[in-house]
């Protein structure tokens, strides 16, 4: 057998593997990933929650840290006078990167005409309020007991919205099974049909034990971003909810558990390769009242602990976390891109580094340089935007 004939069998041997290597493993997207997800429950939702959110995160960094050398001290992390500066410019400019309203836990189970009501106030609010990058709804869950409700508020908020942009995203809470998947993929394209809507977009919450091991042993959630399809695009961790389940004490419950790292970690396997984002849960300690600054120690901790595992969105659930979101974010990007840059440049053969880069390390450095530029925490006219996301192997963007 010639090489040429040998290559041919390897082809048709291997053509089932390539296929579904291809759809399964679609790669990077092509679009921004937010850095976090605001949560607002629909009843304290109108059309100047951005604008409030921004003014009160920024009245809170000017109380409680009015300068860099304040808020350096307040974390005990060196602050720059451009770095602080950045990040009250972001709370003045973007102050939230995808805004949820909350149908759910934050809101909790009202009288159907009360949630019928606000449904479609902020579907109508949605579309006079300041836009955002990424913004949707989170429903109730497909368990028994809200089914119909989370149907019936998507449907009237459907009805009532008008166009939809490229950002709109809906998270399905509570994931139990393949099947809810299904479900939720079943209710799209019927909700789609009859409203006239485009392909519409969902984010799976994982806050159950159902959701990283299933009955029969096997790690459900990456069968369940299988069965969403391309309609799936994030993973997010619902902290409170799943280590309730394992039994952890409320006390001891927060993003650094071991059982929120074991889920997280899963989380990650799943969702590589794929094109889905994940994202980190929240803290509920808020900085509120005397307990700002450690609230923004904590906080901030654990914002830069989940970028230094690879997690890049997290939740906030108040204004006053988003100046800590943005400074450890913005400091996270900053004291790496030199090192970054300078990598990078030796793997495209201008200068030396001193590593011996291959090209799946280069796709990371490209894609850390991507994340810092979008997100406002650096700028760059080093590297070229095309050249940067065809290194980080990016798809063409979403249309």
């Amino acid at each position: 057998m010639s090489l040429d004939d040998l290559v041919t069998e390897l082809d048709r041997r291997l053509a089932a593997a390539d296929a579904a290597l291809t759809a399964d493993y679609r790669g990077d997207r092509g679009v921004r990933q937010p850095v976090h997800t605001v949560y607002v429950p629909a009843d304290r939702y109108d059309v100047r929650t951005v604008a409030d959110w921004g003014a009160q995160a920024r009245a809170a960094l000017d109380e409680y840290a009015g300068s860099a050398a304040d808020l350096a001290k307040i974390l005990n992390v060196e602050v720059g006078d451009d770095v602080y500066d950045r990040v009250r410019a972001k709370l003045e400019r973007e102050p939230i990167e995808d805004l949820r309203v909350d149908f759910e836990d934050g809101y909790g189970n009202r009288p159907d005409d009360e949630e019928d009501a606000a449904a479609v106030a902020v579907a109508q609010a949605f579309a006079a309020g300041v836009p955002t990058p990424y913004q949707g709804l989170r429903i109730k869950s497909l368990e028994a007991p809200t089914r119909r409700r989370a149907v019936r508020t998507l449907d009237l908020f459907l009805e009532h919205l008008g166009a939809i942009g490229d950002g709109f995203v809906i998270t399905l809470p509570k994931v139990t099974s393949v099947e809810q998947v299904e479900a939720m993929v079943f209710v799209l394209e019927t909700l789609e049909r009859k409203h006239g809507k485009p392909p519409l977009k969902f984010e799976i919450q994982v806050e159950t034990p159902q959701a990283i091991l299933g009955a029969d042993g096997s790690a459900l959630i990456a069968r369940m971003i299988k069965a969403g399809g391309a309609r799936v695009t994030g993973l997010h961790y619902g902290t409170y909810d799943y280590s309730a389940s394992l039994g952890v004490a409320a006390a001891y419950q927060s993003m650094e558990h071991p059982v929120a790292d074991h889920a997280k970690d899963v989380m990650q396997l799943a969702a590589a390769g794929t094109g889905v984002f994940v994202s980190d849960g929240s803290t509920n300690v808020l900085p509120v009242g005397e307990a700002v600054h450690d609230a923004w120690r904590l906080h901030f901790r654990l914002v830069r602990r989940s970028l230094a595992r690879g997690i890049y969105q997290g939740w906030d659930m108040h204004p006053a976390q988003l100046p800590t979101r943005f400074a450890a974010t913005y400091l996270f990007y900053r004291e790496g891109f030199d090192q970054a840059a300078q990598r990078l440049r030796a793997y495209l053969g201008d200068g030396e580094s001193g590593y011996l880069d291959e090209p799946a390390t280069a796709a990371a450095l490209a894609g850390f340089m991507l994340r810092g530029i979008e997100c406002g925490a650096i700028e760059t006219s080093e590297f070229d935007d095309n050249d940067l996301a065809r290194l980080a192997r990016r798809a063409a963007p979403e249309s």
